[in-house]
């Protein structure tokens, strides 16, 4: 089996991804990098949901912290950007790189994303994002399609049968509020 660090933002898409990649011969490991994600009690749930299921599914997983404040100050001028805009691009490019970061000083040679199971995410945002982090850190990105043969609904089902909880939004502050939001 060969080795792949599998960024996740969450137990919910991380579901079918897991399964696709091993019924694929990856040993995937887990990558859970996700500042933009607040406030501290919905990245909480999801991280407790994510260690739960990667425990269950006896799958590793590394968890990576930094102060919100550097998420913020990357995103800095592009608050009222709409969904699916500049800000999610950015974000993209925030934590592929890091994840791709942790892949080369891992010695894994590949890594993907969770990412592109959702269907509320630009595909091609991502792989722009995913490619420009992979030759910054000299590994490979692969764009694997997890939306393809139904991968939503089933990674839902997943979700469904595991009880996990399921957000309403990405994770960004300005994803969910209309008023100006003060930045740390």
């Amino acid at each position: 089996m060969t080795k792949i660090l599998l960024h996740a933002c969450c137990a919910v898409c991380a579901g079918y991804p897991l399964d696709l990649l091993r019924e694929t011969n990856f040993e995937p490991i887990v990558y859970f990098f996700n500042p933009n994600i607040h406030p501290k009690e919905e990245y909480d749930r999801r991280l407790a949901e994510l260690v739960r299921y990667c425990k269950k599914q006896n799958i590793e997983l590394i968890i990576e912290e930094e102060p919100k404040e550097n998420w913020f100050e990357f995103v800095k001028g592009l608050e009222d950007e709409p969904e699916k805009g500049m800000r999610c691009h950015k974000c993209f490019e925030y934590r592929l790189m890091r994840t791709a970061k942790k892949a080369k000083e891992l010695g894994i040679e590949q890594f993907t994303t969770t990412l592109f199971v959702s269907p509320h995410k630009v595909r091609n945002d991502i792989i722009a994002e995913g490619q420009k982090a992979a030759n910054a850190y000299g590994v490979e990105f692969l764009d694997i399609d997890f939306r393809k043969k139904d991968g939503f609904l089933k990674t839902m089902k997943i979700a469904k049968a595991e009880n996990f909880y399921r957000q309403t939004y990405c994770g960004c502050v300005f994803s969910v509020r209309k008023e100006t939001v003060t930045m740390p």
